[in-house]
């Protein structure tokens, strides 16, 4: 039913059913629409759970046909700026606050400026950073859910990621184990809702802080693209990763320093622990 493409890190590179994501992007779907009509009885003036659907169907979307013609990066950068126009509607309607305290500098008013900028400019980076951090069995499905849980205990919507986030847990362990990719369809998909979630919930800095680790990923990728013209690669020698440059966060572990896959994926994920937590103790004081 699936395409099936090669594990790079494992022994005669066996063929691995890839795009399993939409699974996540069906379920989610389903499990909102239902959140919506359990609520009906307090109907919001505009629906979270609606506008969180519409943003990971879309991001579904993206990611598949990504997965089908290997869309060009000028393309995939972009295309998420469409998904963001159900969160512009979104937080005018519930009149969100366009307020952000900021390190070192405290709130700043972005008035309207929020909406139409900010708001795209959430999307579009997370759901790209998101989507850079991958390559090894789990880390771009362990790494967002993460981010996820730490948004969750301070989101007043939390029962909206609660299904999505079960079902997605039990991918990522798949995933882990080395049986299925979720491809881009999931990766896309896991980072709009990440981005949207965040969004919809108010926690732009907790989502900021627990993300730096995939923003210091994707500046590494694509200074060592932009300037030396070269991608960021490891070396299987078939039991460990090894990397002879430092180009991304997988090679800036694995610089001559061997490393099996599992023990570089437990590694990010860590570190992806440290930063969220670092990004709930921002809410906390």
């Amino acid at each position: 039913m699936f395409p099936r493409v090669p594990d790079q890190h494992k022994v005669g590179r066996p063929l691995i059913p890839n795009g399993l994501g939409v699974f996540y992007v069906l379920f989610t779907t389903v499990y909102l629409f239902l959140v919506y009509f359990l609520q009906s009885s307090n109907p919001e003036p505009v629906s979270a759970a609606f506008t969180l659907a519409a943003c990971v169907l879309f991001g579904g979307f993206m990611g598949m046909m990504d997965d089908w013609i290997d869309l060009k990066w000028r393309y995939k950068a972009f295309m998420p700026l469409i998904a963001a126009l159900p969160l512009i509607y979104y937080a005018q309607a519930i009149d969100v606050r366009t307020s952000i305290t900021l390190p070192f500098v405290g709130m700043v008013d972005f008035g309207i400026a929020y909406f139409y900028i900010i708001i795209p400019l959430i999307v579009m980076v997370v759901t790209n950073v998101v989507n850079q951090l991958g390559g090894l069995n789990g880390l771009e499905s362990i790494c967002p859910a993460i981010v996820i849980v730490g948004l969750m205990v301070f989101s007043p919507n939390y029962l909206l990621m609660f299904g999505p986030l079960l079902f997605w847990l039990i991918l990522s362990a798949i995933n882990f184990s080395g049986k299925i990719f979720v491809g881009n369809t999931g990766s896309f998909a896991i980072g709009m809702t990440v981005a949207s979630f965040a969004v919809i919930s108010d926690l732009k800095i907790n989502l900021f802080v627990s993300i730096l680790p995939f923003i210091f990923n994707s500046a590494l990728i694509l200074l060592s693209a932009f300037f030396a013209g070269k991608k960021a690669a490891v070396v299987f020698d078939g039991k460990k990763l090894c990397s002879e440059s430092r180009k991304s966060l997988v090679t800036i572990i694995t610089y001559r320093r061997p490393l099996t896959e599992r023990q570089v994926v437990l590694i990010i994920s860590l570190i992806i622990v440290v930063f969220t937590l670092f990004g709930a103790l921002t809410h906390m004081f």
